[in-house]
């Protein structure tokens, strides 16, 4: 069972939350899916949504990469969710540490998500610690890089997205994000 661990509200008017759990059980409109830029579903998070989600993630990501090619870092794909319970999983290319200007590739990914979500009219989205695992993204600097991407994109834009869940999993990287958090917002 997830847990909601924190919460912000946002003066955009956007509900932040950091959440302890499986992000293929939330029950949000999309979730992100950390993803390479091929959309093969074969390890990590990609490949738990994958499986959870049923065939018809991977066979729509063939599709995506077949009539669009490779997914950028700042324009993720989209599919349906399949079996989950989100409607929408959207497909963002993090970064792998060591490939060069990482931090912002991070950044866009995350706003790219962001901006994905608002354009398939979505009320709420959970996301990953993008590019943290098999990536091997330092979580420190992740975690910095994704609550300031998320901040930044309510400040600068118009938004349906009214929730915004950080969906993560082991202690590790909840412990980093729940610092990050308390140091920028104090709770």
């Amino acid at each position: 069972m997830n847990t909601v661990l924190v919460e912000k509200r946002l003066p955009s008017n956007q509900t932040i939350q950091i959440v302890q759990g499986d992000i293929t059980a939330e029950e949000v409109d999309a979730i992100v899916n950390a993803a390479n830029e091929y959309l093969q579903h074969g390890g990590g998070v990609a490949r738990t949504i994958s499986k959870q989600g049923g065939p018809a993630i991977q066979k729509e990501s063939d599709a995506w990469v077949q009539e669009h090619g490779r997914v950028s870092h700042a324009h993720p794909a989209w599919t349906s969710g399949g079996h989950l319970p989100a409607k929408y999983v959207i497909h963002a290319v993090g970064p792998i540490w060591g490939d060069g200007d990482e931090d912002n590739k991070l950044e866009a990914a995350a706003t790219g998500s962001l901006r994905l979500a608002d354009e398939l009219k979505c009320s709420s989205l959970g996301l990953p610690a993008i590019s943290t695992g098999i990536y091997g993204f330092p979580k420190e600097r992740a975690a910095k890089i994704i609550l300031a991407a998320i901040e930044k994109y309510f400040m600068n834009n118009s938004s349906e997205l009214k929730t915004i869940k950080l969906v993560l999993y082991d202690q590790p990287t909840v412990d980093v994000f729940l610092k990050h958090w308390q140091a920028k917002w104090g709770q």
